[in-house]
């Protein structure tokens, strides 16, 4: 099962990294076309007009996309803001414990988030709903993505969430640990 989840979870990381690297490419292309196009236009030559339709919105819903799917990877590295100050002057058992609280609230959150996006995307689906740009992109695509990335957001709470009940230390903590002694380290080589 550990093996499952972090495949899932590095593949939505992957997922989320190729989303980035298309928004670039399809920036970069309509770039290009602008500058050709202004090339053209000051030479004295008519514009050809290049365009990626709807380059806008398609970098837009990538974004989305990216954003979401990168959800339970970056919980699980430590990259979400967290009260560490607050947690560190609890004793052992209250911090266990009020660990144990935000990852049952940050779970039912997710749940709700992945519940929306779902009925939203599954109405969109429906009803046929597409965006209002020059192509006519189904809503339900980008919306069931952001379902996908919350639903493994949840997945990913609930981990760690089993993690902390078995007392032992969550991904994110060990993430945060690495981190405080890399810098640690660095301080030192400083000195």
């Amino acid at each position: 099962m550990r093996r499952f989840l972090d495949r899932l979870y590095r593949a939505a990381l992957i997922a989320a990294a190729l989303a980035l690297v298309v928004i670039l490419l399809i920036v970069l292309v309509q770039v290009a076309f602008n500058l050709i196009d202004r090339v053209m236009q000051l030479s004295g030559a008519v514009p050809l007009g290049l365009l990626i339709p709807s380059y806008a919105e398609i970098a837009g819903y990538l974004m989305a996309a990216a954003s979401f799917l990168a959800l339970a990877g970056s919980f699980r590295a430590g990259a979400h803001i967290r009260v560490n100050m607050l947690l560190r002057r609890l004793p052992l058992g209250g911090r266990r414990i009020a660990e144990l609280a935000c990852l049952t609230i940050a779970f039912a959150v997710a749940a709700g988030f992945t519940w929306f996006f779902g009925k939203l995307a599954w109405g969109s689906f429906r009803f046929g709903d597409v965006s209002t740009g020059l192509l006519a992109i189904p809503l339900w695509i980008p919306q069931a993505v952001m379902a996908l990335g919350t639903l493994v957001f949840a997945v990913a709470v609930a981990d760690e969430w089993a993690t902390a009940l078995g007392r032992r230390p969550t991904a994110y903590q060990l993430a945060e640990q690495a981190a405080e002694q890399a810098l640690l380290e660095r301080a030192g080589e400083e000195l």
